[in-house]
């Protein structure tokens, strides 16, 4: 069932989206600026999805962005110099200083731009490098709002505690609502509680209480902390105080009623949001209170909300498609999901690789293979880049369902055409095949992902996988394969006791002398066991 993670937006330069995600874990808020530095443009934005789904383990096809920057003249530009520099860890600043050296201008606007890029793309440590190198070389005077942005940067890549020293250090007349709600949100995001409080009792004080984005806040705080309960308590106080509550502010009302099955009180909230003559009820909250609706079983409630949300939806945002696309495949609703996607495919630009991971995940869930092989087969002629997620979708369920020679040919037809694939693909194929007995093939597949790992250090083989291949390989193989084997598995995880004992039962019954292994053994400091003597006993029983 879907969890929706709220998402306020991020301080951008530019009108930023709004994000409806779906979570494993229960549903958390992630807070932002973007609305208290521009107030005035953010209300009249539609907040759309940034985020996407996909449910194997901590994966995600996220972040990639629907907008196309083109440099039609091929004139290289500071942006077109830094903007591909995708590791986050990669400095910036040489880049900047080279061009500075050579001569080129520097524009405040396109600096601007650069870093409203890097934080929509999560590369905050650059963004937070950007603004650094503006002050340090005096581009332009910060105004609180400028000190805001670098505010939340600092905070995001250093912690809190270098927020309210940056904030600290500052002059009076920039510590205004701006700056003081920049470090609110610092506080919120790492779930200060106390913190955030407090600085929220200053913010009353001196005045700069007077926005839904403070209370805003204060409600995501409660919300990360699963304080749900909170959050209707903190909208009353909002209006107790003649503050108006914008969309965001009734949403994550919704979610928190939401969140606690609690029907009645989202449908009284919903109703109360579509009365305010200020507000116009976007496509994402009918999303939401219908992704609730489908949690509580209440199909033909799920239904109209589904269409109301669809009626409110842009026809390109193709966002908002999948994740209309994604909550009829969990009402198994086949011909919705298979019209949406239809829908999508006319309105917007191109599909891109978001969107097949979405609709491929829906037809999984429906078990509309052979479905999603035809649109595995059109993202494979999209011209999209490669990613490996999209085509895992289907891999991940030809081994659910125990279709491992299918999935194992996906795979090899990918490493065939020289294309990335992921060790964790391969191991769950040799899973299926150790648990069908087919202990050549699993073998073979763990050494493919085995293979793998230097591209994917982060990845372990599953040890129930592990220990069942060496043992069939040191009861059955030759010293050969058991050697092979071991030479692999060593690039992934050192010498234990297991790895020694297949390959003293390979020698042993291949009647070699172990007398070099044993030596090595203790060398690794791994001394005999029971299991070690056993071993050694049956050569001693065949050498007399």
């Amino acid at each position: 069932m879907h969890h929706f993670m709220l998402i306020q937006p991020s301080p951008q330069l530019s009108n930023p989206p709004f994000s409806v995600s779906t979570l494993k874990s229960q549903t958390l808020l992630s807070l932002s600026l973007w609305n208290r530095l521009s107030s005035n443009s953010s209300m009249k934005s539609t907040r759309r999805l940034f985020e996407t789904l996909i449910r194997d383990n901590n994966n995600g096809i996220a972040s990639s962005s629907r907008l196309y920057y083109t440099n039609r003249q091929g004139k290289v530009t500071l942006y077109s110099k830094i903007s591909p520099m995708g590791n986050p860890s990669t400095s910036v600043t040489p880049e900047l200083d080279v061009w500075v050296d050579n001569g080129n201008k520097v524009r405040v606007a396109e600096l601007q731009r650069i870093i409203h890029d890097l934080r929509k793309r999560k590369r905050f440590s650059q963004a937070l490098e950007v603004c650094e190198w503006m002050s340090k070389k005096g581009i332009c005077a910060f105004s609180p709002i400028e000190h805001a942005v670098q505010l939340d940067l600092i905070g995001r890549v250093h912690g809190f505690l270098s927020a309210e020293s940056y904030f600290n250090n500052l002059k009076d007349q920039d510590k205004t609502n701006k700056t003081y709600g920049a470090l609110l949100n610092c506080y919120v995001r790492q779930r200060q509680t106390d913190k955030s409080l407090s600085h929220l009792q200053k913010m009353k004080e001196m005045g700069f209480a007077s926005s839904s984005l403070t209370y805003n806040d204060i409600m995501c705080l409660y919300t990360n902390i699963g304080q749900h309960e909170k959050v209707p308590d903190v909208l009353t106080e909002m209006k107790r105080n003649k503050v108006s509550p914008d969309n965001f502010s009734y949403r994550i009302c919704i979610n928190s009623y939401g969140v606690k099955s609690d029907i009645e009180g989202m449908e009284n909230i919903l109703k109360e949001m579509e009365s305010q003559p200020h507000i116009v009820v976007d496509w994402n909250t009918y999303a939401v209170v219908a992704n609730f609706y489908i949690k509580g079983g209440l199909t033909n409630k799920a239904i109209d909300a589904l269409k109301k949300s669809e009626e409110k939806l842009d026809n390109k945002d193709g966002l908002g498609y999948n994740h209309l696309i994604s909550l009829y495949a969990g009402l198994g609703n086949k011909s919705e999901v298979l019209r949406l996607w239809g829908l999508e495919k006319s309105a917007c630009k191109r599909c891109i690789n978001r969107d097949y991971v979405t609709m491929l995940e829906s037809l999984v869930k429906l078990g509309e293979l052979e479905e999603a092989k035809k649109v595995l087969k059109e993202w494979e002629a999209s011209g999209n880049c490669y990613d490996f997620r999209v085509p895992n979708i289907v891999i991940v369920d030809y081994c659910e369902k125990g279709l491992f020679e299918k999935a194992r040919a996906m795979l090899e037809d990918l490493m065939e055409k020289g294309k990335a694939l992921t060790p964790n693909s391969w191991g769950k194929v040799a899973e299926g095949y150790l648990n069908k007995g087919e202990m050549e093939k699993a073998k073979g597949c763990m050494k493919a992902a085995l293979s793998l790992h230097v591209e994917n250090k982060r990845w372990k083989p599953n040890p129930k996988v592990i220990t069942g291949i060496l043992n069939w390989v040191g009861d059955t193989g030759s010293v050969n394969d058991a050697e092979a084997f071991i030479a692999s598995l060593r690039t992934v995880i050192p010498m234990n006791r297991q790895m020694y004992h297949v390959l003293l039962k390979a020698n042993i019954q291949s009647g070699k002398e172990v007398d070099e292994l044993l030596c090595s053994m203790k060398a690794d400091k791994i001394n005999e066991d029971e299991e070690t003597k056993e071993i050694l006993g049956v050569k001693q029983i065949e050498t007399k």
